[in-house]
């Protein structure tokens, strides 16, 4: 008692000192923040509210805005407080409880707090070594390329090169992505990345049903191409009423029946349990029965065997992640994607070619965008609306640093290493079953030494090892360019361990002399024969290269993207940091379930998180991009109604208004699209809704709906929609693409949603990649969770799951963790804050831009969400000048264009995000109202409609030092360059002029350029 009062007596005056200190503290803090905030207050400049409390608090360095710009902004809009101004945004009926979305429920944490959670959390995975293979390897990511790609912003916060004048560097990069894959592949073309390999095999099985004119229905699959790209193909087969064969390609032709209704085969090369098989005379057969050669491969393989190309593949793809990409728990990862020629218009994704300026300069551009979903809608057999950009970018500079020899040298030593554990393993009486032909993976029959297969796992766990499950008696064993010596060594000990027999030693093996494989599939056309993949192997060369492209492309680290629908927001160091740590980048996506257990938490924190966040019962992060949540939202649906005897339930209702993956999507899952009116206003018309939803009532699946609308409104009947499709048994699927304005306020659940998914490249902060990658989990209501995805390979989903809808169980698990680390750090009062200042941007920015271009929807109290869309309708009309004329001259502003041209053909739809500051956001609206006097000169005729600053935009540097006589413009070259005065300091230069689409769909070429062409050029 005595010590404890001693001890007591020393610390309470320690404490009563520390709360004066605290009190002095928040004065002096108090009177120095008043300081700054006279000047330019920053959003962190917010008095701690004790001495004890973190200074490193997220939401003070995520939003834009500072108190007192708030409050200018709300004075400018006649409010006089944050709430009066939402209550005159988002309707009344469908607003939540402050508390729903708060710190009591997301409690927050500071960046460091969250940097100590992410590494106590990495520590709970164990580091095995995994040899698992099956589409998944151990990636060795050159420094250079992690340090200033994966890690660098300036190539990971670009959008979608959709402006290409501003988008050079990332384009190139990826045109070398695309000369890679038909080099190693012998292909004609490649598209830009897919999502992953198993939904690369579902678009290659729906081109073939395509290619048949949709009347051959059978699809044949060997029964070694890998169990999880199956797993996908059973779930999108369903949609499309694609019968589903799988069996011994040997046996595919023989019965006479499937041969007449054969679209296509597909087979591994090489296989799952790593056999090399020739395939060419069996695709004379397929070609003689009228069906597409399908091929699943691996481009390192491929440097040593015969390419698919060469024995007549019709389409080609797998997984590129080997080149240089983190396994990261199964992804993200970029598929590669290769056609013949004749098949090349079909082919899904996004293409890169070359075209050339008003210059004559070539210029890279996407290319045949009109194949794509938001053109197509309910005609297109794809959804795709993104690819893998980033994740492809660091395969292609894999590519171009190793060059052609050494990928070569990597390629041949992965297969001598496999030639001798083949001996090693052989030497000790163990049976490898694929012996005859084989690449990097050996499936060993372990049954003379061991009673199971489970002996051998447990072997190989006590050398930290991860092996193949196959079956009771079978191991697989798979090698990648990490596999050194040691890792060898470890791995032949734990096969002696498991034949009880002493240490192995190495010297003792023979030399590999030869390819273990037939002669006749041995490579021996060049490859990467290309100047970019020969040129660049110093790291000197290498850096420059990568900073030169980076210079070409306008990314956040230059300026505000106000890209409407598509949530160009911060993406925060602190959310990235975690990604490239080993503990979560170098884990296999099947390694056992008790070594994973960090990734297990983080995955569970969030889907929590998002269920609180949706007001769901359950989710889903397996779907890895916005349109693949959407399909798998919809497949759950039928999956649900199928259970109930409803299977017939096929018509899905969906507003004029929606997202173009929306009618893609419904057809992918074997809907039926019925198209719903829209008013004048931008409202859903409730009366057309009711009258088809009644039409349609004993067959309607689903409504479809985006909220708030993909008109930048918050519509007032959105919960009378949903009603609506409810009493006339359907269910509500909530398009979740605009979810960032919701947060905190209402929820899909209080809509009256039954599912919707959600971009985690959009609200969560998920960087855009340029291009990808993207993540589209799906949350439920508790009548639909049980048939949220399963996997072969991992347990996931409910107890009636339908199949898988991606590669990996947890789709692009790495990914998740920014996701994570953003809502962690966020907390709920965070979340709801960006939510509410991202609709006050957007409101301040509309009435900043409303006394000189149309606004063409608003709410009944002159309100727009956290977007807004304004019609340039009227400039076609009095001066000639499209929405494209409008964007190009964004550029010579130093900004990256709104949506254009989307969702109405004459408009513009903007939005700026939480992230912006005011200071921005005014400096976007000066551009836009300077650029509509100059639209004024035109309409005036102070400047012809056909040669003016508009119609010659964007203006890049090489146009600036032209000659007079070159120069031929009715204006000056600082109007042109410099229109506004900060400019001057502050100016990203288009790198090209204005590219002509026409002419790189007429002369469509997707590959890198010859010697003699850039020497022409």
């Amino acid at each position: 008692m005595k010590i404890w009062l001693g001890e007591q007596a020393i610390i309470w005056p320690i404490m009563a000192a520390l709360r004066i200190a605290s009190t002095r503290f928040r004065q002096s803090a108090a009177r120095s923040i008043s300081n700054v905030l006279s000047a330019r207050g920053l959003a962190t400049a917010k008095s701690p509210a004790n001495l004890f409390e973190s200074l490193d608090t997220f939401t003070d360095r995520h939003v834009g805005p500072d108190d007192n710009e708030t409050e200018f902004m709300l004075s400018k809009l006649g409010f006089d407080s944050m709430e009066s101004f939402l209550a005159a945004t988002v309707p009344q009926n469908i607003r939540i409880a402050r508390s729903t979305v708060s710190n009591a429920s997301i409690p927050a944490l500071s960046e460091t707090e969250l940097h100590a959670s992410a590494k106590r959390l990495g520590r709970m995975n164990e580091q095995f070594k995994s040899f698992i293979g099956m589409g998944y390897h151990n990636a060795v990511v050159p420094p250079v390329i992690l340090r200033n790609i994966f890690e660098n912003p300036a190539w990971y916060t670009p959008y979608t090169p959709y402006q290409p004048e501003i988008a050079q560097g990332r384009l190139e990069s990826l045109v070398n992505f695309q000369t890679m894959v038909m080099s190693l592949t012998s292909m004609h073309i490649s598209n830009a990345s897919l999502l992953d390999e198993a939904t690369a095999a579902a678009e290659a099985m729906v081109m073939a049903y395509v290619q048949s004119n949709q009347k051959k229905k059978s699809f044949f699959v060997d029964k070694a191409v890998l169990p999880q790209t199956i797993s996908v193909l059973k779930t999108r087969a369903k949609g499309f009423g694609i019968n589903l064969v799988i069996g011994d390609a040997a046996d595919a032709l023989k019965h006479d029946a499937l041969r007449a209704d054969l679209a296509g085969v597909l087979v591994q090369y090489p296989d799952v349990n790593g056999l090399v098989t020739d395939y060419s005379d069996f695709t004379k057969q397929v070609h003689e029965a009228g069906a597409l050669v399908i091929v699943a491969t691996d481009l390192l393989a491929l440097t040593l065997l015969q390419p698919p190309g060469e024995w007549g593949a019709d389409i080609v793809f797998g997984n590129s992640a080997r080149f240089g990409v983190p396994v990261g728990y199964g992804g993200p990862h970029g598929a590669f994607f290769a056609v013949t020629e004749k098949l090349k218009r079909k082919m899904p994704g996004r293409l890169i070619g070359r075209s050339k300026d008003t210059m004559g300069v070539p210029a890279y551009r996407l290319a045949l965008q009109t194949r794509e979903q938001h053109i197509r809608r309910e005609k297109a057999t794809s959804n795709i609306c993104t690819s893998q950009a980033l994740l492809a970018n660091m395969a292609a500079m894999y590519a171009v640093y190793h060059g052609p020899i050494g990928i070569e040298r990597i390629a041949k030593k992965v297969h001598f290493l496999t030639q001798i554990l083949k001996s090693a393993v052989e030497r000790l009486g163990f049976r490898v079953i694929n012996a005859s032909s084989y690449f990097d993976t050996l499936t060993i029959d372990v049954s003379k030494h061991c009673a199971n297969a489970e002996v051998m796992h447990a072997a190989a766990a006590l050398q930290g090892l991860n092996l193949r499950r196959v079956d009771k008696n079978t191991v697989g064993v798979t090698l990648d360019e990490s596999v050194g010596q040691e890792d060898l060594l470890s791995l032949i000990r734990a096969f002696h361990i498991a034949a009880s027999q002493p240490e192995p030693n190495l010297a003792n093996l023979p030399a590999p002399k030869e390819p273990a494989f037939p002669h006749q599939l041995v490579r021996e056309s060049e490859f990467l024969s290309h100047p970019v993949f020969n040129k660049h192997h110093s790291e000197t060369e290498m850096l420059r290269y990568i900073f030169h492209l980076a210079s070409k492309d306008l990314g956040l680290v230059h300026a505000m993207i106000p890209l409407g629908s598509c949530t160009m927001k911060l993406n925060s160091t602190s959310s990235m940091m975690p990604l490239t740590w080993p503990e979560f980048g170098g884990i296999h996506p099947f390694a056992p379930h008790e070594q994973v257990e960090g990734y297990r938490k983080i995955i569970k924190e969030l889907e929590d998180d998002l269920c609180k966040i949706t007001g769901f019962h359950a989710c889903s992060v397996q779907p890895n991009s916005g349109a693949a949540g959407e399909y798998a939202g919809l497949t759950v649906i039928r999956a649900y109604q199928e259970s109930r005897g409803e299977g017939h339930r096929d018509v899905c209702l969906i507003p004029l208004s929606a997202h173009g993956t929306n009618p893609a999507s419904a057809v992918m899952a074997g809907l039926k699209v019925v198209p719903v009116k829209t008013h004048a206003d931008g409202n859903l018309d409730l009366e057309d809704l009711k009258a088809k939803a009644e039409k349609h009532k004993d067959n309607l699946a689903v409504f479809m709906i985006t909220y708030p609308s993909t008109f930048g409104v918050f519509e007032d009947g959105v919960a009378d929609a949903c009603k609506i499709i409810h009493d006339c048994g359907g269910q509500v699927y909530l398009d979740g693409a605009n979810l960032n304005a919701q947060v905190g306020l209402t929820n899909p659940a209080v809509c009256g949603g039954d599912v919707c998914h959600l971009n985690l490249h959009k609200t969560f902060a998920i960087p855009h990649g340029g291009g990808g990658p993207g993540v589209g989990p799906i949350c439920v209501a508790e009548h639909l969770a049980p048939f949220l995805p399963s996997h072969p390979l991992v347990k996931t989903g409910g107890d009636a799951a339908i199949n898988a809808v991606s590669a990996a169980p947890f789709g692009s698990a790495s990914i998740l963790l920014i996701s994570w680390a953003y809502i962690k750090m966020l907390g709920g009062n965070g979340l709801s804050e960006s939510t509410n200042i991202a609709l006050l941007n957007a409101n301040y920015m509309a009435h900043r831009l409303a006394g000189h271009y149309s606004l063409r929807f608003k709410n009944k109290n002159g309100r727009v969400a956290h977007e807004l869309l304004i019609d340039l309708a009227e400039f076609d009309k009095a001066a000639g000048l499209k929405v494209t004329d409008f964007a190009k001259r964004v550029q010579d502003y130093g900004f990256h264009p709104p949506t254009c041209s989307w969702p109405i053909s004459t408009c513009m739809l903007i939005e700026p995000t939480e992230s912006e500051t005011l200071e921005e956001i005014d400096r976007f609206c000066d551009a836009m109202i300077q650029i509509r006097k100059e639209a004024e000169d035109i309409i005036t005729g102070k400047q012809p409609k056909d040669n003016n600053l508009l119609k010659n935009a964007p203006h890049p540097l090489s146009l600036m030092v032209a000659s007079d006589k070159e120069w031929n413009r009715p204006y000056t070259r600082e109007e042109a360059a410099y229109p506004m005065p900060w400019l001057r300091e502050k100016k990203f230069w288009p790198t090209v002029s204005r590219i002509d689409d026409a002419y790189g769909d007429l002369n469509l070429i997707c590959d890198c350029p010859t010697v003699e062409e850039l020497a022409s050029s």
